[in-house]
């Protein structure tokens, strides 16, 4: 039987701040789990945008506040009421806390959590640890905020990021001409590989202008944008008559208020969705939980971990992050 400490490694912060010198590596109490729960020995945990967003205080949190969204490990103990899972099961799941030793989680609906193979390799949980945020994020956006459609002009901010890799790849695959935008023209080539069908260069090239060349002035049926502030009025601009903006970051800052009578001259839809609404039923999780298991098996969506960090060093890989200098995926080792 596995002993479970008292205390844990944790990545923490206890004031929010832009500045990284807030992040702390710590001792932590190691969480207690009620009869609906279930303990995580962590193996791997993926590196989110969002993270950042806590830190800063732009989304709000009580502290002290452990940082994480998604991870994979070994299940170490369960409630008395759990009974989808056992001690000994491999498994990788979505919850906050997750830049830990330890996560507690509830066991009794099995929302959010997916059971591996007992034969996991440790690739196997890197992978599981590291996709689940963008890769559902992706799959879910393609069909609930907006269903992209064959023949549709589909504009996708960041495309070599993590998310816009996914979402370049699925829209693709759905028949859609992906305009693909990215900061360099290295980055612009990942797009193109993964299924892009035009390329924008943001730091040298007007992207309304650029889009209206390649739509015939028409304009995007639909644009995914996570970098926020600095590409808000682009999007706008870029939409067709009756197209939807999908507003999902705020890498660049906060999209500022603007009024709603904006919408009316084209009849545009703007929504600002997030994974776990998407996902918060049983029903819900197994559907997208299973379809992104399938295209991850048949090899029809690519998944890029770019470079794996010791926990201890996530402010390292943080400060990568945000520096945009990054394609693909970050991803934390936790120590054992």
């Amino acid at each position: 039987m596995t002993t479970i400490p008292k205390t844990q490694k944790v990545i923490l912060f206890e004031e929010t701040s832009q500045d990284l010198s807030v992040l702390q590596y710590k001792d932590f109490p190691v969480p207690e789990i009620s009869a609906d729960e279930i303990l995580i020995k962590n193996k791997y945990a993926g590196v989110n945008f969002i993270e950042a967003y806590f830190r800063s205080g732009l989304y709000p949190s009580k502290t002290p506040y452990v940082l994480g969204r998604e991870a994979s490990g070994v299940v170490v103990a369960k409630g008395d009421n759990v009974t989808k899972f056992k001690v000994g099961d491999k498994v990788a799941y979505l919850s906050p806390s997750t830049f830990a030793q330890y996560t507690k989680v509830d066991g009794t609906t099995g929302i959010r959590i997916l059971k591996l193979k007992d034969d996991a390799s440790e690739e196997d949980l890197k992978l599981f640890g590291s996709v689940l945020v963008q890769a559902l994020t992706a799959l879910t956006f393609v069909y609930e905020p907006y269903n992209v459609k064959s023949g549709d002009f589909i504009l996708i901010h960041a495309a070599a990021g993590g998310v816009g890799q996914l979402l370049t790849q699925l829209a693709a695959s759905k028949g859609a001409k992906v305009i693909a935008t990215a900061s360099t023209d290295a980055k612009l080539q990942i797009a193109k590989e993964l299924g892009a069908s035009f390329l924008i260069n943001s730091s040298t090239e007007d992207i309304v202008e650029k889009v209206k060349e390649f739509t015939n002035g028409v304009g995007v049926n639909a644009v995914y944008d996570g970098i926020g502030k600095a590409t808000f009025e682009a999007s706008f601009e870029s939409l067709a008559p009756k197209g939807t903006f999908v507003s999902f970051g705020n890498a660049s800052g906060a999209v500022p208020p603007f009024s709603i009578s904006r919408l009316a001259p084209k009849n545009i839809a703007i929504l600002r969705p997030q994974l776990f609404g998407y996902t918060n039923t049983p029903e819900t999780w197994e559907k997208y939980s299973k379809e992104l298991l399938g295209l991850l098996s048949d090899g029809k969506l690519k998944f890029s971990i770019t470079k794996v960090y010791s926990l201890k060093d996530y402010p390292k890989a943080a400060q990568e992050l945000e520096s945009r200098a990054t394609t693909g995926k970050l991803t934390l080792e936790i120590p054992q």
